[in-house]
């Protein structure tokens, strides 16, 4: 049995895809980050970076406990206990990790930093804002070209890459992003929301309480490392 520490943000949500998709069993453990539980010794000793998403499988290499803890490992490491989602032949896998390591090092961070100037932020960020709002347009453009030539993200078949791509993608009203001349990247996103795996996994996340809306200020700066909270 695999216990997942999760809330509901893009990165958690790829983990409760992959685990409806592949039809792996989980126990939800939420760890509400906006009520600062990821600060817990308790959790700390799961994750030291005090972030989910994070899974402890009871039944991990060699049958004993295994925690995996970043989100694109947590991706390949239940691709290849689950046989699916990763490709066979050698270059169809690295192209999948290729992608997924695009993600990883530029959609997730470019459109989190977009989310946070442009919703946390105080004012006066405008340089931020533009910066991040370029760099998300790019990537966005990047994918675009991407799917013009095939139908998922690594390739001819569905794998990690799409799944780890989807929930920031799919994100186009919180990121104000225009998908009118995009329409590649458009038929993708409704292509992958139809999937029963990610239909299941979208309707469990909406089941997750969080504590964001009412949020103490002293939870946001430490959440933001912020205030007393910055390290100098």
């Amino acid at each position: 049995m695999i216990d997942f520490y999760a809330l509901t943000s893009p990165n958690v949500q790829k983990i409760f895809i992959m685990l409806e998709e592949c039809g792996l069993p989980y126990n939800l453990k939420p760890i509400d980050v906006w009520n600062s539980e990821q600060f817990t010794p308790q959790f700390t000793k799961i994750n030291p970076l005090q972030k989910v998403p994070a899974i402890v499988d009871s039944e991990g290499p060699g049958g004993m406990p295994y925690t995996v803890i970043e989100s694109g490992a947590i991706l390949i490491y239940l691709a290849e206990k689950s046989g699916r989602f990763m490709p066979k032949d050698a270059a169809k896998r690295y192209d999948t990790i290729q992608w997924l390591m695009v993600q990883m090092a530029n959609v997730g961070p470019m459109c989190g930093q977009l989310v946070h100037f442009s919703k946390y932020a105080p004012p006066g960020q405008d340089y931020g804002h533009g910066r991040y709002r370029t760099q998300v347009n790019k990537v966005f453009d990047v994918y675009e070209q991407r799917l013009t030539s095939q139908p998922y993200v690594g390739g001819d078949e569905y794998t990690i890459a799409d799944i780890a791509a989807f929930p920031w993608l799919r994100n186009i009203a919180l990121l104000a992003i225009d998908l009118s001349e995009r329409p590649h990247l458009k038929a993708w996103i409704e292509k992958i929301e139809a999937r029963d795996g990610v239909k299941r996994a979208l309707a469990r996340v909406a089941t997750v309480k969080s504590s964001r809306d009412n949020a103490t200020d002293d939870a946001k700066d430490r959440f933001f490392s912020r205030g007393k909270y910055a390290l100098a």
